[in-house]
């Protein structure tokens, strides 16, 4: 559980694709190789993402979870600003949204109901992009799911930080974030 001040900042080189890695998914590639009960999260998750308008408008898709990340994708199209490349916002959202996702499917394998919010972020803008946005999210060094399913069972809420990059497709990242969630439980 994350203290009421965020850690430094420091970014999960993880998130970096570097030159000759494996480029990410497309999406829904994933979903179709995991187990029935962890896709029907994922598709679960994506429906609740759809039913918020601006979300629908970015044309974003739940690519996979794995290595306890989320990793999101969206076409360039909608998303581009007047210079080509990926609108700043769209990367925002894109980060952002993985984050919120993320804690979702966990609170959902977890059998826990609860509201989650973004509590703060900060987010970095390292290149333009000139392709489809992939987002990538997984909990900050030094975060623990355990302590945070633990601290929202007990207390009836929780905070933790998630690390998100969006990634360039020949290596690097685009925008970086970090980004404390609060969650509230509600059953």
């Amino acid at each position: 559980v994350v203290s009421s001040r965020a850690a430094r900042w420091r970014h999960p080189s993880s998130f970096a694709i570097r030159p000759g890695a494996r480029k990410p998914a497309r999406p829904t590639a994933d979903l179709a190789m995991t187990d029935p009960a962890r896709t029907a999260r994922l598709r679960a998750l994506e429906t609740q993402l759809f039913a918020m308008p601006p979300v629908t408008a970015l044309a974003l898709r739940v690519v996979g979870d794995d290595d306890g990340r989320l990793r999101l994708h969206a076409p360039l199209a909608p998303n581009v600003n007047d210079k080509g490349c990926a609108f700043g916002g769209s990367l925002t959202s894109m980060m952002t949204l993985a984050g919120w996702g993320l804690i979702v499917l966990r609170l959902a394998e977890a059998g826990i109901e609860a509201e989650v919010y973004v509590a703060d972020s900060e987010v970095r803008y390292r290149a333009p992009l000139y392709a489809d946005l992939e987002a990538v999210a997984a909990p900050a060094a030094g975060e623990s799911w355990d302590d945070f399913l633990d601290a929202l069972r007990s207390r009836g809420r929780a905070r933790i930080a998630i690390d998100a990059a969006v990634t360039l497709p020949e290596g690097g990242v685009a925008a970086e974030s970090r980004a404390r969630y609060a969650a509230i439980r509600t059953g």
